[in-house]
């Protein structure tokens, strides 16, 4: 049996879904993953996981540039002939069904990790982009032997109220996972309270939002840090840019790690981890980790993250787009040392008993069995 992963980056692969393919390379399965080109793929190499390249832009909409995407998708399915293709992301699931149709794949596993940028801009340009993707979900996923995973229930309720796929084919896995014996649950550190944004610096993970709450809290509390940790990301349109991260730095407000690989020693030297995104979350990776870690949590009230952060229980909710109450939520944990230790003491009780990376890949493994099934 070949199972094919088709994801937007390698790193994301690496860093959602990694388990997946070592347990199917354990079950005897062969693994290749099908990635954008120049999105880390050496290190799947370096794993010994097999892959190819497709020409693939996240947010382009050339009708030529996207022609080329799915014909070479097309043809690395003709080349292959998997057995199960799972797609990850909108465009490989958009592309990749019709696709995985046109070619014969006799099974395809498509993830729906959350509604993306798309689904977060305003404006009458993001409107009509909405409608157009709902149209097209609807005419690409009509594969006869099909699952769709969804990380939050609130999006899988969407597809089913628009009418986009029937019951039946629809899972419920919460996420990617976390290793809970990577990130395990520690005291908190000595020193001065610390803030930290794990994420992409895109305007719609809130990082503005951030910022402006770390610069009215330090007012009053000069001595608290707040840390930005993540790249740029030029290929997204919500990106922010080097030059404006790097003067909130130099004023200040905020300590910008950039990328780092160790984010559970990150996490550990912080006292509440914060995402106050506008929303389109599957259920954000950062947020299973900090509960993974015993940290309280401060996120905005939409989907997927209300999925770990409970409001009151794990950690405080805050309306997306509002800087104002993201300040009030930062006082009130920074200054109630034993509130946030209440809220860390459920977050991990919660990933323990939802969010273990064990429980996702054997779910995945039922849904994959149910669709190979003879």
């Amino acid at each position: 049996m070949k199972i094919l992963f088709v994801v937007n980056e390698a790193s994301f692969f690496l860093s959602h879904r990694l388990p997946i393919a070592e347990e199917a390379a354990r079950r005897g399965y062969e693994v290749m993953v099908v990635c954008g080109e120049g999105t880390g793929e050496q290190k799947l190499g370096a794993l010994n996981l097999s892959y190819r390249t497709l020409p693939l832009s996240r947010s382009g909409i050339n009708p030529f540039e996207e022609w080329r995407t799915f014909r070479t998708l097309l043809r690395i399915y003709r080349d292959e002939r998997p057995d199960l293709v799972h797609h990850i992301t909108i465009k490989p699931v958009l592309y990749g069904t019709q696709a995985a149709r046109w070619s014969n794949v006799p099974a395809v596993v498509n993830a729906v990790p959350g509604m993306g940028f798309i689904f977060t801009r305003r404006g009458p340009i993001a409107a009509i982009r909405r409608s157009f993707v709902n149209l097209w979900y609807r005419i690409a996923l009509s594969h006869s032997n099909m699952r769709v995973i969804f990380q939050n229930i609130e999006d899988l309720r969407g597809f089913l109220a628009h009418a986009i796929i029937d019951r039946e084919q629809a899972a419920l896995i919460r996420g990617a996972g976390v290793d809970l014996n990577l990130f395990t649950s520690t005291p908190e550190p000595e020193g001065q309270v610390t803030f930290v944004l794990i994420a992409r610096m895109l305007r719609d993970k809130g990082v503005r939002e951030f910022v402006e709450a770390a610069q009215r809290v330090k007012e009053q509390h000069p001595d608290w840090r707040f840390r930005l940790v993540g790249e740029v990301d030029p290929g997204n349109p919500s990106s922010l840019s080097t030059h404006e991260i790097d003067a909130w730095r130099a004023s200040g407000a905020v300590e910008w790690l950039g990328h780092r690989d160790d984010v559970e020693v990150v996490i550990a030297a912080a006292h509440v981890v914060c995402l106050p995104s506008y929303g389109g979350e599957g259920l954000p990776k950062v947020l299973l980790e900090g509960a993974a870690c015993g940290r309280a949590m401060i996120a905005s009230d939409v989907p997927g993250c209300r999925e770990v952060v409970r409001d009151e229980v794990t950690g405080i909710t805050v309306p997306p787009r509002d800087a104002q109450a993201l300040e009030q939520a930062m006082v009130r944990l920074g200054e109630d040392p034993s509130l946030r230790a209440r809220f860390g003491r459920s977050a991990r009780q919660k990933a323990e008993a939802v969010f273990s990376v064990e429980d996702v890949v054997r779910h995945t493994f039922l849904v994959y069995e149910e669709l190979l099934m003879p």
